[in-house]
Formats: structure tokens, C-alpha cells, sequence
């Protein structure tokens, strides 16, 4: 028995500009960097890139906090970051909503 293996052909999407919720356009750079090696989480060279996102994380949010991190996930994972980081047990707040993504 034989097995055929069928590759497709690439695909070459035409250009456009992509102006809703998503997916959106991606720059040049980052999709240079997708075609790049893929690198481990503990590898040496990620750990100096993450310790450099740290730092710029800290400038932009003026802060010296050592536990300055980013974090891997969705808008609305950001969203409850966020809310969970600034109330404490018992806050009171008011919720809005506005839409299927609000």
C-alpha cells in the first residue's frame, strides 16, 4: 500500500486593509519575524528578549515593579486582568455593557 502525499499550492491573498475587530493587518516586521526559527521558552535568547520587554513594559507604565509581566492571552483576558488588579474583595462597581463585545 502506498500512500500519495498532496501538498497545495501556496496561497497569495490580495492586499488589503483590514479595518475591523479582527483579524487585522500585520506589519512587515512581524511577519518576517513568523518565518523566523522557532525559540523555546527557556531558551537563553527568550529569556534576554522577555527582560527586555519587561524593561520597556516598566517605562511605558513609569513604574520600578519587579513583577512587571507580560501576559499571553485575549482582549478580554487582558480586560479581567485589568478589573482584577484594581478592585479588592467587596468593591462595589457598575458593569456596563454595550454589544455583542461590550
Amino acid at each position: 500500500m502506498t500512500l500519495e502525499h498532496h501538498i497545495p499550492p501556496a496561497i497569495h491573498p490580495p492586499r488589503r486593509t483590514l479595518m475591523g475587530p479582527g483579524p487585522s493587518d500585520v506589519a512587515p516586521s512581524v511577519l518576517a519575524a513568523l518565518g523566523a526559527p522557532t525559540v523555546g521558552h527557556l531558551d537563553p535568547y527568550f529569556l534576554k528578549v522577555m527582560d527586555e520587554v519587561q524593561d520597556m513594559l516598566r517605562n511605558i507604565f513609569h513604574t520600578t515593579n519587579e513583577l512587571t509581566l507580560a501576559v499571553s492571552g485575549t482582549g478580554s483576558a487582558g480586560m479581567e486582568a485589568c478589573v482584577v488588579n484594581l478592585l479588592e474583595p467587596g468593591d462595589k462597581i457598575v458593569v456596563c455593557t454595550n454589544g455583542v463585545f461590550g
